[in-house]
């Protein structure tokens, strides 16, 4: 899969192309953007909570765990040298205290999760 940006209306809104799916990013008007998408970091946070989602529901059908609703909340920011994601999640079900458990090492072990603990490289070739 490839991922593409280009300039969008505003002055810092850039559109990303996924595929065949198209969202907006931008900046708070305070940094001179129009606040016409969520910024960069925001999107990575939510990369990370709809994996998370996707991953705890696929292994609940599976199990046949009375999983009605995921909801994760993702908190990040700046902390010292490290940029950080605090992430709760709520399961919504007639679930055990084990199979809450379980599947929060599950929505530990979800790809995005798996990225971002691990080490990433990039590489960059300019034109």
């Amino acid at each position: 899969m490839e991922v593409k940006t280009h300039r969008g209306t505003g002055p810092l809104q850039q559109v990303i192309d996924i595929g065949p799916h198209r969202i907006l990013t931008d900046v708070s008007r305070e940094l001179g953007g129009e606040d016409s998408g969520p910024e960069p970091h925001d999107i990575l946070a939510a990369a990370l909570a709809a994996c998370t989602t996707l991953t705890v529901t696929l292994y609940a059908r599976r199990k046949g765990w009375p999983l009605e609703e995921i909801k994760v909340a993702i908190k990040h920011g700046q902390e010292g040298a490290a940029y950080a994601l605090h992430r709760e999640i709520d399961y919504v079900g007639a679930l055990s205290e084990e199979e809450k458990a379980r599947l929060t090492e599950i929505a530990n072990k979800c790809p995005v999760h798996k990225t971002l603990s691990g080490t990433i490289a990039i590489t960059t070739e300019a034109r």
